[in-house]
């Protein structure tokens, strides 16, 4: 797929799952190989009522989902992929009433995984409420090797 076509479907991957459109999950924007997304804030999506703070797994879900379109970038096409493991630390609570804002940079790809860092932010990475370190299978199905390549054997199977 070419990159302006990838491109141009990351406002609908961002937010065509069900789940994700469910949860308010808008595109923001793409700086160079960073994907950002944002949940604007919503009563229903807060976790304590007595604080009107997100709830961490607002924030552990976008966090991942910004992460796989980080890794679509990295491919530079769409394929299946899977989250292989994800750690999310939190650093502090989300500010109460705010939007939340989530970054995402594959930083690198092997044959098989792609490794992410995500972090989730009011104003900006370098006061985050959460940061995110994750792996992502890659699964193409459509005679290649996750990542890229062709299959050995891909050839004589048609």
């Amino acid at each position: 797929m070419a990159p302006s076509t990838l491109v141009s479907l990351l406002p609908q991957l961002a937010a065509g799952a069900a789940h994700t459109h469910a949860l308010g999950f808008i595109y923001d924007g793409l700086e160079g190989d960073r994907v950002r997304l944002r949940v604007p804030w919503r009563e229903d999506l807060v976790g304590d009522p007595d604080t009107g703070v997100l709830s961490g797994g607002l924030v552990t879900a976008l966090l991942d989902h910004v992460g796989g379109l980080a890794v679509w970038i990295a491919l530079d096409r769409f394929e299946p992929i899977a989250t292989l493991d994800l750690r999310v630390d939190y650093m502090r609570a989300a500010e109460p009433r705010r939007d939340l804002i989530a970054e995402a940079r594959c930083y690198r790809l092997t044959h098989s995984i792609a490794f992410v860092r995500a972090w989730a932010f009011e104003d900006g990475p370098d006061d985050p409420v959460a940061a995110a370190q994750a792996a992502y299978i890659l699964s193409a199905s459509d005679g290649r090797t996750p990542g890229g390549g062709p299959r050995p054997g891909a050839e004589a199977a048609k």
